[in-house]
């Protein structure tokens, strides 16, 4: 499935790792990296931004189905020390079908929610309102200087550079290759409250790590087990 993400904010905390570990299914384990003091951490992420473009291989995109807003709760993981790449604890949209297609399809826990992002040269603001229970968020960026490409090692390429999702379907881990080239990343600042992360079981801490990015276009393929 072909994608563009565009206007993305990452908004990540630390924590624990045995904190987010009670949270994962069974054969996945925390990827952890310093913080400042260096000690291993779990992160954390919120992620808003517009999906853009999406359609199947060798398919139109769809009308009414190809441009929404979206916004992630995430963490980062490894199988067995290899393998590394993102669990979703939520995925809001702007798009009804397009979540049920994802529930059914790629067995993401994704929720239907009203949703904008809006633009005004290097400031964004991102809001969104789950129809379930309310949780959401009111954010809003200023996009900053364009920062060099993420270098392994780094906490930059640690948080922004994953090509695998996991996903459990019936129990059972499955995964999907995400192909794109690397971010454009840049500096941000932002402000603002959300209440997503708190929604997923997890405690919810200052964000101290703020990334943005214009977007990358994305390829995804069949989750396999």
């Amino acid at each position: 499935m072909y994608q563009r993400w565009r206007s993305l904010l990452f908004l990540h905390f630390p924590c624990a790792p045995e904190e987010i570990a009670e949270l994962l299914p069974p054969g996945l384990d925390v990827d952890t990296f310093p913080d400042e003091t260096g000690t291993p951490k779990a992160w954390v992420g919120l992620v808003p931004f517009r999906m853009e473009g999406v359609r199947y291989r060798f398919l139109p995109a769809a009308p009414g189905l190809s441009a929404f807003p979206e916004t992630n709760v995430r963490t980062y993981v490894h199988r067995n020390g290899q393998e590394p790449g993102v669990w979703f604890f939520s995925l809001d949209a702007a798009n009804a079908l397009a979540c049920r297609i994802a529930r059914r399809f790629f067995s993401l826990p994704y929720h239907e929610a009203t949703m904008a992002v809006v633009e005004e040269n290097a400031h964004h603001r991102y809001e969104s309102q789950r129809w379930l229970n309310g949780a959401g968020h009111k954010i809003e960026a200023v996009f900053g200087e364009r920062l060099p490409d993420a270098e392994p090692g780094t906490l930059e390429f640690f948080l922004a550079e994953r090509y695998l999702l996991y996903s459990s379907r019936g129990g059972t881990l499955v995964t999907g290759r995400v192909f794109h080239t690397p971010y454009p990343l840049r500096r941000a600042t932002f402000s603002g409250s959300e209440s997503l992360v708190q929604a997923a079981n997890i405690q919810a801490r200052p964000f101290v790590h703020v990334l943005a990015s214009e977007g990358v276009d994305v390829m995804i393929y069949p989750l396999v087990k």
